[in-house]
């Protein structure tokens, strides 16, 4: 039996929800259910929004209102079949709700036909009184058809309609961002605190514009006041301490990384880059606490193992780096970075054929650096291997078809394999290339630049080229 209003709790909400838990039967108007439905789909508990809206529509059987939001839990379920039939009976009885438009236009964007959705969009614009959703959901139209200038154009309205809407600014200054108008960007935040001077998001994302323009002065100034703003900003201190490293502060970097640690609980990127900070400062010790701890909060951050593996590396204790590089790849053993890395100090150990299986792994993973190629080729070479290292950089030709150093190593070993007619071809294809750099084959390959062959070939080709 249905309570008498005295005995019901007053918020719609918890009376609703009260009346779940027993048999009895609440009455509500459909703005009630509204709120309600609304309250559950904000907070993403879609079952209980879909209870709302059946036991709604029992008693609201008419409300265009409460279909329309069956009909956007059928297109977030992507039941767009069913929500299309719905709308266009909805159609019939409403030709003239913008909300009909506005999920036609959600399902348009699911079916990635973004163009009918701005077209649905721009009527429901048209249509409606409060046009600031509907600027919101255009914009990311755009953003899905790349259309950032037009994109960013939407995302001001919604910023000038609620100057709160953090979500709205981000998305302005990604549009500038991607847009590469880096000067516009600070021209518009600039302006924005004017109105806002008080705005720690918009004093960070200024921050960052003079960050990527290399105006570090006017960066920090911006990130303190973004502290200023609000003094447990993480992101501010974290960016402010990126630009005291950049300015060789790096105690006032740690400083900076510290708070951010003590604020919040700590990350291996805060861990990282204070160990960074002491490693340019000369201590050592702090640097290794530091990079130990990055691994320990966060095994599978490349670069935390990258950063011992480099420590030990630049310290010339080649077995430690190559015992940390090993315990990387035993965690991520699909990590191209790694198998370079691997590579590298394998070589500088003499471990050849290491290095040459490591180097293979880089390549198959993804890694076609230019340096990769070269190196490979060296081991090869060390190996007494030529026909080899002519293969490796055949393929890294491929990706660096210009590249001189490729060229006039590749007529090296061409001599050190005896095969002196493709070791012409090849010196002659390197000199055209670039002349410049034909100083790489005489420091890689002393004896065979100072033979008359070799200066044959040399001053042919200058002759040739006049």
């Amino acid at each position: 039996m249905a309570l008498e209003a005295n005995e019901r709790p007053n918020k719609p909400i918890a009376k609703f929800e009260s009346m779940l838990k027993t048999d009895d039967v609440y009455f509500f108007d459909a703005e009630d259910f509204e709120d309600i439905i609304h309250h559950y789909l904000n907070h993403g508990k879609i079952a209980l929004a879909k209870k709302a809206i059946k036991i709604g529509l029992r008693q609201h059987p008419d409300s265009i209102a409460l279909k329309l939001l069956d009909v956007e839990v059928l297109v977030f379920e992507n039941n767009l079949d069913r929500a299309e039939d719905l709308l266009d009976k909805l159609q019939v009885l409403d030709s003239s709700n913008e909300e009909i438009y506005i999920q036609r236009a959600n399902i348009y964007s699911k079916k990635d036909n973004h163009e009918a959705a701005v077209k649905l969009l721009k009527k429901a614009l048209n249509l409606s009184e409060e046009s600031y959703d509907i600027h919101s959901l255009l914009g990311m139209e755009y953003l899905f058809m790349d259309d950032f200038k037009l994109a960013k154009e939407c995302f001001m309205r919604c910023v000038d309609f609620d100057d709160q809407d953090y979500s709205s600014l981000y998305n302005v200054i990604y549009c500038f961002d991607f847009l590469e108008d880096f000067e516009g960007a600070i021209v518009y935040l600039n302006d924005y605190l004017d109105r806002n001077p008080y705005c720690e998001v918009a004093w960070h994302q200024l921050g960052k514009q003079y960050y990527s323009k290399h105006m570090f002065k006017e960066a920090l100034t911006a990130f303190d006041f973004a502290i200023i703003s609000d003094d447990s900003f993480i992101g501010a201190y974290f960016e402010k301490a990126k630009v005291l490293e950049k300015l060789g502060k790096y105690s006032e970097a740690i400083e900076n990384y510290e708070i951010t640690i003590q604020i919040e609980d700590p990350t291996s990127h805060a861990y990282l880059r204070i160990g960074k900070c002491y490693e340019r400062l000369g201590n050592d010790e702090m640097a290794k606490y530091y990079y130990y701890q990055t691994v320990h909060e966060d095994p599978l951050l490349d670069k935390g193992w990258l950063a011992i593996t480099d420590f030990y590396f630049l310290k010339g204790d080649l077995d430690k780096a190559l015992h940390y590089i090993n315990k990387a790849l035993n965690i991520d053993g699909e990590n191209p970075t790694y198998w370079k890395k691997s590579a590298n100090i394998n070589a500088a150990l003499e471990n050849y054929d290491q290095a040459d299986f490591s180097f293979k792994q880089a390549v198959d993973l993804g890694n076609y650096e230019l340096d990769t190629w070269l190196n490979w080729a060296n081991v090869a070479k060390e190996n007494h291997d030529y026909l080899s290292g002519i293969h490796i950089l055949a393929q890294g030709r491929e990706f660096y078809p210009e590249s001189a150093e490729i060229l006039y190593k590749t007529a090296g070993l061409h001599l050190l394999a005896n095969d002196k007619i493709n070791a012409r071809i090849g010196l002659i294809d390197a000199l055209n290339k670039n002349s410049e750099k034909l100083h790489l084959f005489e420091e890689e390959f002393p004896s065979y630049f100072k033979t008359e062959w070799t200066q044959n070939i040399i001053s042919n080709n200058k002759r040739a080229s006049r």
